[in-house]
């Protein structure tokens, strides 16, 4: 009897598993609200992906802890391809080197899937901020020690490491004033709460054009072609650049062939051209390449910002 019983088991889960994938729907998990380049991009290409695989693409929020809360879900899910996260330079390389409590390990705890676009950040201000230069803001700051106030996605996160090296390399001070996504900065550096912020800039494109925010600078190593009348900050700030990244991963131990499913139907979603003209439109670059090309990324910038924080002296939170 316990022998049928384990063939019964056994028969079960081979059944499972030899069912077409996907036979239900995807949920991809957006460690961020609403408004966030992850969760813009996640929208466009998600109705592309579910046509072609016949299943519906359930895009989640989940904010909190500068996109912790959100991957670690995905990390303590099943690795059966149904459950994915939105990934980034931030919470991916980043946040492991600048939080003391990060609950997931980046290299170990997930399978890479797709990278699907970089970027460079935008530094903006308050129209009615006392500057309008990236060297402006600079002297400012140096003027006034620690009244420059400054936004970013979250404390340790991507962009706020990014603005401390700018912080180290420009001799100044500023005050931090985290949130839990790009909607909330930009509607209170227009409010006038906070003097500037720093951010990926597909979210703050509407709010530049319509002259409510100020772009002060890129943060490419030179101007950006869809921005040519704006300083990349290094013309103020010498050496200066930082850019980042934004993926698809799953839970480790998603088998391989669903990996390679979805590194195809994502990066097919990619390059449609309604699709490529709003994230080109955006800013964004896009990459379309393999898992191995994502993963060794991934590698590669986990060393390397780990070396800048400890360059910058910056303490883990």
């Amino acid at each position: 009897m316990k022998k049928l019983f384990f063939f019964l088991l056994l028969a079960t889960a081979f059944s499972v598993r030899a069912q077409p994938y996907p036979s239900k729907p995807i949920k991809i998990i957006i460690p961020f609200p609403p408004g966030n380049t992850t969760d813009i991009m996640t929208r466009l290409i998600g109705p592309k992906i579910a046509e072609r695989l016949g299943q519906q693409i359930v895009v989640e929020n989940r904010p909190g802890a500068s996109g912790m809360l959100g991957l670690d879900l995905v990390a303590k899910s099943a690795p059966d391809g149904y459950t994915l996260a939105a990934g980034q330079g931030g919470n991916m390389v980043v946040l492991p080197h600048t939080s003391r409590n990060i609950p997931y390990d980046p290299l170990k705890d997930f399978v890479p899937i797709a990278v699907t676009t970089t970027n460079y950040l935008g530094i903006v201000a308050n129209p009615a901020a006392p500057f309008k230069s990236i060297g402006e803001m600079v002297a400012y700051a140096r003027a006034n020690p620690g009244r420059l106030t400054v936004a970013t996605n979250g404390e340790g996160g991507f962009p706020h490491l990014a603005f401390e090296h700018l912080r180290a390399l420009g001799g100044f001070t500023f005050t931090h004033v985290p949130y839990k996504g790009s909607a909330a900065i930009a509607t209170d550096i227009i409010g006038g709460q906070v003097q500037a912020g720093i951010d990926g800039i597909t979210g703050m494109t509407p709010h530049i054009k319509s002259g409510r925010l100020r772009l002060l600078a890129v943060t490419s190593p030179t101007r950006a072609a869809l921005w040519p009348d704006t300083p990349a900050a290094a013309e103020d700030v010498p050496g200066y650049e930082s850019g980042g990244w934004f993926g698809y991963v799953a839970p480790a131990g998603t088998p391989r062939d669903i990996v390679l499913k979805l590194n195809g139907e994502i990066n097919r979603a990619m390059q449609q051209p309604d699709v490529a003209e709003k994230l080109v439109s955006a800013g964004l670059i896009i990459v379309g390449e393999s898992p191995e090309y994502f993963s060794a990324l991934l590698k590669n910038d986990f060393m390397k910002y780990g070396k800048l924080v400890r360059d910058i002296g910056y303490r883990p939170q």
